[in-house]
């Protein structure tokens, strides 16, 4: 199954590989024949697309051992690692962006002729657009059938890169049709594309130090956990409830009443039952941990 998983992860990642490959070499050409800082732009960022990948292919192979003597828990935090590094690249590439256009725009503020671009630059944007938004539906596709935050992390890198060219084309649009007097519309577009890629970072970010700093999941799930264990006859109010991710799976603690008269193995069944309750919701990899408690002790 984990195998399965994992096969299915590189042949979405290297899909998106190869639609990078090709259109990094694309936009770097286009770019610097089309005189275009958007297309340069847009090229680094197809580049960052391809890096990631490569960290996909390597975390997911990583992830995808099998606990051991030093990892009890498995090897999930390294696919949470890689979405982490993923936002880390998205920002330093949004960084390098950001500054490029904005010293073009001081340039032509201060009366410098910037180079209007070529239609190649616009065609190669027009082509980012529905490239990569075809491979960001496919991955987003994989990523909910194989419940993959790395996936679907590297999908919305693909979104961004789809978006990012959709400004750049009306940036070197603009700055083609309207004349000499707007060529500024080029590095213009390219800032609006800096400025969407720190977003899409902040949030991998946030999800991925977050995961990786043991934060507990949304609250909506832990109110379903409690309620789903609370309805089992026999259980009485869950509470101390823990939970947080291993990479794209639960890990579950939580703490039971039950009669304190009934047998030893009544309650270990009893508390069987819980955890297949939850494995059973939350999938079969999910760690659980429960203690019971009797209710004469509440």
């Amino acid at each position: 199954m984990l195998k399965e998983r994992n096969q299915e992860i590189y042949k979405v990642t290297l899909v998106g590989g190869v639609v990078n490959v090709v259109l990094l070499l694309f936009k770097f050409v286009a770019g610097i024949v089309g005189h275009s800082a958007a297309m340069v732009a847009d090229a680094v960022h197809s580049l960052s697309d391809f890096v990631t990948d490569v960290i996909v292919l390597l975390f997911v192979h990583i992830s995808g051992k099998p606990q051991d003597k030093s990892h009890d828990y498995g090897h999930g935090k390294y696919e949470t690692l890689a979405m982490t590094l993923i936002g880390i690249a998205l920002l330093v590439v949004a960084v390098g962006i950001l500054y490029s256009g904005a010293t073009k725009i001081y340039a032509w503020s201060n009366g410098v002729q910037l180079k209007a671009p070529g239609t190649l630059a616009l065609w190669a944007a027009l082509l980012s657009v529905l490239l990569k938004e075809g491979v960001y539906q496919y991955s987003m596709v994989k990523a909910r059938k194989l419940n993959s935050q790395v996936v679907a992390a590297n999908a919305w890198h693909h979104r961004s890169d789809a978006l990012s060219s959709v400004g750049t084309a009306l940036g070197i649009g603009g700055a083609i049709f309207l004349g000499q007097r707007w060529t500024v519309f080029d590095p213009i577009a390219s800032v609006v594309v800096g400025a969407f890629i720190v977003k899409v970072a902040v949030d991998l970010l946030r999800n991925g130090i977050g995961d990786l700093m043991e934060h507990s999941l949304p609250d909506e799930i832990e109110e379903d956990m409690l309620k789903m264990v609370g309805e089992l006859p026999g259980v009485v109010n869950p509470h101390d409830l823990r939970t947080r991710r291993i990479g794209n799976h639960y890990a579950i603690e939580l703490h039971i009443l039950m009669d304190g008269d009934i047998s030893l193995r009544e309650a270990h069944n009893k508390a069987s039952e819980v955890e297949d309750l939850l494995r059973a919701r939350y999938g079969e990899e999910t760690h659980i941990a429960v203690h019971v408690e009797p209710k004469d002790d509440e």
